[in-house]
């Protein structure tokens, strides 16, 4: 919207400012800080209002003589994010198929969140919608979503090439009717794993949101490579026409994502709930694949990753231990594995500050990834 603006540089000249993607990124972070902090005091007062606050204990640390009673915060906090996230968005990128299909997957997935979350304090329990509903869901947004991305001229020839890191060509191409299915396959993987991925790890206060700032920096960075030919080309990377404008979508995410953290931060005065985590990780999963870098996730998310893997890990190895010796066993204390170093006496503070700091590690590691080609 605001880009437009720059057409008129002949009549003043510092409009020319927004040609470029570094400062309108840079004025995308600074709004939805601005929305998000103006906005985030309502918000919680308005979901206190309501009651649509968080109506059981989270007695998730078992046996610790520490007990965190998460007893009436608010949820839904993950309105705070979208709002500020799709405002700055709209104002400061320039619309093209790469930014519609972020921001519709990513809307159409904070919906799905949403009435999950309002299921969960209307009827004052943890189940929320069903797993097949949340299933179908996805599946129709992924559709839709690889559908807009296959038929535009624009996108349809990127988004039918696989790359890898450390690679310079493309590992695969989606062609026909087997590479559309398949390439659907992969990313509905990608898009509801991240986003189970993103929900397990929003277990302690600010943890998921410090997370996925790291990881939104990272993918802003490579959105501007990727969009760039001259950058692109020096990293022998893909080069993707027009997707730098996802730097936006990322920077405007950062930007959420700092406002958000100061009211979410221990002891939190909100929390994303689902409305949050299944639309961030579904937007990091798109993101990912537009902009060429859909296995780099793995390394930048590697957090994510991990409770996700320590989650499947434990309940794998507990079903396969009671069906051969009759009595279940345990990998980690507490899985996921935030709560497997709770229970060995970690302080929660702790244990979020230090996985933030390997977030920041994993975020610099997929990063090292762009020039070792």
């Amino acid at each position: 919207m605001l880009s437009d603006l720059a057409n008129f540089e002949n009549h003043f000249g510092p409009l020319r400012l927004l040609r470029f993607i570094t400062f309108r990124a840079f004025a995308g972070a600074g709004t939805a800080a601005i929305i998000g902090f103006i906005l985030g005091p309502w918000l919680i007062h308005r979901l206190r209002v309501l009651k649509f606050g968080q109506h059981y204990d989270d007695d998730r640390t078992g046996d610790l003589a520490v007990r965190f009673d998460k007893k009436n915060t608010p949820t839904m906090g993950g309105l705070l994010i979208f709002a500020s996230v799709f405002a700055s968005t709209l104002l400061w990128a320039r619309r093209n198929i790469w930014i519609t299909v972020a921001l519709f997957v990513y809307a159409a997935l904070t919906a799905v969140g949403f009435r999950d979350d309002y299921l969960k304090v209307v009827r004052k329990s943890r189940d929320g919608i069903s797993s097949r509903e949340k299933m179908f869901w996805q599946t129709v947004i992924t559709i839709i979503a690889l559908g807009a991305l296959l038929l535009h001229p624009m996108s349809a020839a990127k988004i039918s090439q696989l790359w890898a890191p450390f690679l310079k060509e493309p590992v695969f191409l989606f062609t026909g009717i087997a590479g559309a299915i398949a390439l659907f396959v992969m990313m509905f993987f990608w898009i509801v794993g991240f986003s189970n991925a993103i929900n397990l790890t929003d277990g302690l206060d600010g943890l998921a949101m410090g997370c996925t700032i790291t990881v939104a920096l990272v993918y802003g960075i490579m959105a501007y490579a990727a969009g760039n030919a001259i950058i692109s080309d020096y990293l022998l990377i893909s080069f993707v026409p027009g997707a730098s404008e996802l730097t936006i979508v990322c920077t405007a995410l950062v930007g959420a994502g700092l406002a958000f953290l100061w009211f979410n931060s221990h002891p939190a005065e909100v929390f994303m709930g689902d409305t949050g985590s299944l639309a961030l990780g579904g937007l990091i999963g798109v993101i990912a694949f537009m902009v060429q870098q859909p296995f780099t996730l793995i390394i930048v998310g590697g957090v994510f990753v991990a409770e996700a893997c320590s989650v499947l890990i434990q309940v794998g190895w507990f079903k396969f231990t009671r069906r051969k010796y009759g009595e279940g066993r345990r990998v980690f204390l507490m899985a996921p594995i935030h709560h497997h170093f709770q229970k060995r006496g970690w302080p929660e503070t702790k244990v979020v500050t230090r996985f933030w700091i390997i977030s920041l590690m994993a975020a610099l590691a997929g990063l090292a990834t762009l020039k070792l080609r």
